[in-house]
């Protein structure tokens, strides 16, 4: 199935989606983040087609998500590494696993999230970066921001404001 693309949408979630909202591209980056960094890896413990993985991680590799190391000449065999961009999709991708830890695994979460400099198990929290106090859909308002120029989706949702 051809996918649509949103990324003409003035919205940084939107073109965000673009380049990760398929659904096996972050199961495909959680991989490479538990250290699954080699194609055979990634294939066999998430059951994908080779083609599909293949052209998604072509795909991240285009869009600089990831990137390709060379690891052996003889046959040339790569590696698949985050960049920073990619690095910076884990509050992401730890926000969708506790989401589906609480909603959809019955209390039974398959992995624990553990802190390595405290021990302990934990759920990710979004905080502000200013205050550190947790933040919500409650405790949130959308303001127009300096790319504003319309077309983002929510041109005349109620709770985006000007500035």
């Amino acid at each position: 199935m051809k996918r649509t693309s949103v990324s003409h949408l003035n919205n940084g979630m939107a073109r965000a989606l673009d380049v990760i909202g398929e659904w096996w591209t972050p199961l495909i980056i959680g991989g490479i983040m538990v250290g699954h960094n080699r194609y055979e890896a990634l294939q066999s413990d998430l059951g994908i087609a080779r083609n599909i993985l293949s052209d998604r991680l072509n795909w991240l590799v285009e869009k600089g998500v990831l990137e390709k190391v060379e690891y052996s000449q003889r046959p040339k065999r790569y590696e698949y590494h985050l960049t920073d961009m990619g690095r910076d999709l884990y509050s992401t991708i730890a926000a969708i696993k506790a989401w589906g830890d609480k909603w959809l695994m019955d209390g039974r979460p398959s992995l624990k999230t553990v802190h390595d400099e405290c021990g302990r198990t934990f759920v990710p929290v979004l905080v502000c970066d200013a205050c550190n106090k947790p933040v919500n859909l409650e405790t949130v308002t959308l303001r127009k921001g300096p790319g504003w120029g319309g077309n983002t989706g929510y041109d005349h949702a109620p709770k985006v404001i000007s500035s």
